[in-house]
């Protein structure tokens, strides 16, 4: 899948992005099925779609990402063999292909875990000595954390919006150059004024080409980068919204 965004022009690199581990254990969650039970086949299908979504829009992946992808496409061709034809060395019960992979998954869903009690400390201690007075009410509904909703919840949302706008427009892989990143960017901070939110796919109400689509949501994570925008969501699977920050 080639990208319509040409690699001279934009290339996203995005420090949220953590490894391809984060993204296995997130496909696992989505899914809601026990770390033990998870089918090779489907999560390896699950990861390369965002494989093939993270080419499109020309993201600057690190290598653990494509290895990983070698790693999963072996495993599912060798669950795929017959018993007779397995490797000798690797013919058990014991060996079963996923079972590395989800020793990897238990320690690192360990250390992960670990991790966010440690933060979540971290935050208590720094509300006990916040000025509660100072901070300033709001009416919007309390919201979820924005570690809660990943850049992979954003690249579903991102999957969702360009499905169904490839079942409305029969427009094929039309490069358009109309609009750039910078443009977009531009465009996104004269559209909402600082507080204001507004659903996630409202962002791509008046895209009419895939390319335009793409541009879009670069642009919003370039502006999630330079912390000029927020996501968020008010409950679990809810609406995603993005707002510009006070001050931006």
């Amino acid at each position: 899948m080639e990208p319509l965004v040409e690699a001279d022009v934009y290339k996203v690199r995005i420090e949220i992005f953590e490894g391809p581990l984060d993204l296995l254990l997130y496909l696992i969650k989505k899914d809601e099925i026990d770390i033990y039970d998870i089918s090779i086949e489907r999560i390896t299908k699950q990861y390369l779609r965002y494989i093939q979504t993270f080419k499109l829009l020309n993201i600057d992946l690190a290598s653990e990402f494509i290895v990983m992808a070698a790693n999963l496409m072996y495993m599912k061709s060798r669950a795929l063999l017959p018993r007779s034809e397995q490797p000798p060395e690797e013919d058990s019960d014991e060996d079963d292909p996923r079972w590395e992979l989800i020793r990897q998954l238990i320690e690192y869903k360990k250390f992960k875990d670990a991790a966010n009690v440690l933060a979540q400390k971290a935050r208590k201690q720094e509300d006990v000595f916040a000025n509660a007075p100072e901070k300033a009410e709001s009416a919007k509904p309390e919201t979820a954390p924005l570690a809660e909703i990943s850049i992979f919840d954003l690249i579903r949302a991102f999957q969702g919006v360009l499905k169904r706008f490839e079942e409305a427009h029969d427009l094929g892989d039309i490069i358009d150059d109309r609009f750039t990143v910078s443009d977009k960017m531009d465009m996104l901070l004269k559209s909402l004024s600082p507080g204001q939110s507004m659903p996630f796919k409202s962002l791509f109400a008046s895209a009419s080409t895939k390319s335009e689509v793409i541009v879009t949501f670069l642009a919003l994570l370039e502006l999630m980068k330079l912390n000029q925008f927020v996501v968020w969501q008010d409950q679990i699977l809810g609406e995603i919204e993005i707002e510009r920050r006070s001050g931006s």
